[in-house]
Formats: C-alpha cells, sequence, structure tokens
C-alpha cells in the first residue's frame, strides 16, 4: 500500500492543472466499489466549469479544492494499487481509469487496478468532517512528543512495530517506513511500548518526522531512495546493514513482515 512519500508524490502528479477550469467529469465506471456512498452525478455536477484550486495530503489519503465561489472537495485515498496521471491531448480510457477531469490542455486521471480506494465528495464552504477528523499530520506541529508519549502509555502491551502501524497517531506510516524509523531510532520493533525510557519517546518523536520529510524530500519518480537507508537492502539476499554492515534480519512481528539489524537494534531484557 502506498504510504506518506508515495501517497505525497502522486499528489504533486495532478498539480499540473492548478488554476485551471475543469471542463467535463468522465466516470468510466460509475458502479466502481470506489464510488460506496458518493452519488456519481454529484461529481460530474460539482466539478463540471471549476478552477483547481489546491491540494494537501494527511497520511494516506489527498485532498482537492475546486472552485471559487462555492467549494467542491475531492478526497482520494489510493488503497492498495490506486495511481493518478495526467494525459495530454487525447485520452483513451483504460481498463482500470476510475475518474477523469478534462482541462483544456490534459486530463486528470485516478485508475486503480484492484479497485480498493475511496473516491469522497463534499459540496460547501468549510473542509468536509471526512477530512478533518483526521489525525494531524506528522510533520505539522499537533504532532508533538507527548501526544506520541501518551500513545505508547496506552499500547504498553503491543510490539514497538505495531504501534508504529497505527494510522490514528501514526497517519500514513506504513510497513517500510516503520522498519526505517525504528532502524534509525535503534529500536527493536518487538519492543513494548511500557520498555521506552523518555531519551527513547523523543528520539522516536524526532526520528518519526525527520524520516518522512526527508522520504518526501527524496522522493523520485521511480520511487528510489539512498543506499544509505535501510529500505535500499531490507528485503534484498543476504541484506546488510548500511550502518553497521551486520545481517540484516526478518520476521513476522505486529502481524506484519520486519526486516530489522540485531546490532543496531538489541533486544534489551
Amino acid at each position: 500500500m502506498p504510504e506518506l512519500a508515495e501517497v505525497e508524490q502522486s499528489r504533486r502528479i495532478w498539480n499540473v492543472g492548478l488554476g485551471e477550469k475543469v471542463l467535463e467529469v468522465i466516470v468510466p465506471r460509475p458502479q466502481d466499489r470506489v464510488f460506496r456512498g458518493v452519488a456519481v452525478s454529484h461529481l460530474q455536477h460539482g466539478f463540471t466549469g471549476k478552477v483547481f484550486l489546491d491540494s494537501e495530503t494527511r497520511g494516506k489519503q489527498m485532498l482537492f479544492r475546486f472552485g471559487r465561489r462555492g467549494k467542491v472537495w475531492l478526497g482520494l485515498h489510493l488503497g492498495m494499487a490506486g495511481a493518478l496521471r495526467t494525459e495530454p491531448g487525447l485520452l483513451e480510457i483504460r481498463k482500470h481509469d476510475l475518474l477523469v477531469l478534462r482541462q483544456a490542455r490534459r486530463y486528470l486521471v485516478f485508475s486503480d487496478r484492484r479497485h480498493l480506494g475511496r473516491v469522497l465528495f463534499h459540496q460547501g464552504e468549510t473542509p468536509p468532517a471526512w477530512w478533518t477528523r483526521l489525525p494531524p499530520p506528522i510533520l505539522s506541529d499537533a504532532f508533538d512528543r507527548d501526544a506520541v508519549a501518551a500513545f505508547l502509555g496506552r499500547r504498553k502491551g503491543a510490539p514497538l512495530k505495531a504501534v508504529m502501524l497505527m494510522q490514528e497517531r501514526f497517519p500514513g506510516i506504513g510497513n517500510w517506513m516503520a522498519d526505517e524509523i525504528l532502524w534509525r531510532s535503534h529500536l527493536h520493533p518487538a519492543i513494548r511500548g511500557r520498555s521506552l525510557s523518555n531519551r527513547q519517546i523523543t528520539t522516536l518523536h524526532r526520528t518519526t518526522r525527520q524520516v518522512c520529510a526527508a522520504a518526501i524530500g527524496a522522493m523520485n519518480e521511480n520511487w528510489e531512495y539512498p543506499e544509505t537507508w535501510l529500505f535500499a537492502h531490507r528485503w534484498e539476499d543476504g541484506g546488510r546493514c548500511p550502518r553497521c554492515h551486520s545481517g540484516l534480519k526478518r520476521a513476522i512481528i505486529g502481524g506484519r513482515r520486519t526486516c530489522w539489524c540485531p546490532k543496531c537494534q538489541p533486544v534489551k531484557r
């Protein structure tokens, strides 16, 4: 599933259409499950003629705002395999294209080959509830150290890897980002929240923000990261830690396939 940095990269793909009007809304498969709870006719009437104003992400979700007089809000969740793209000139609808916004110079396309994503719609001057009730972004001021400490305190018995994947506090963090954060924090993924010291909680909070910012900054069209990151070695055969060159370990922790360095992330008993 796309994680925070990949979602941010996807959002930027459509931003070439900022400031331009939507001339037509095309919905090739109006009965698709991604539109559950949304009337396709509202999408077609709501966005046609509206100017693309701005966009933002929160965790794994994206918001696109349209209009000038009267606001129209489009929410997109990529699910497991959703993708955004733009097409200049004449558009040939592909098999898994689900939503197309036609502008004068391009098409903005949302596709989903596994049909596990989500399309949301809202019309009004204020942001929709399905957006405002999301947890604060990790790079916002609201994601502070005390909030992380309190969250860990309520989940003292859960493996740290499982806690890092809980979207109500760590929105956008997925499998590889959790491994990266714990590796950089020198924390074993299987340790419990109750075992963290105040210093370790501070390190975890700071590193979470650093990894998110660095992942967004390093993002490129091939979704590749530097060789100095755990990400570049976590699944390769005979993979070694880019910090100490020890052999990496892998196991199912917190219900997810997990990679760590036994030397950099020891289990302290």
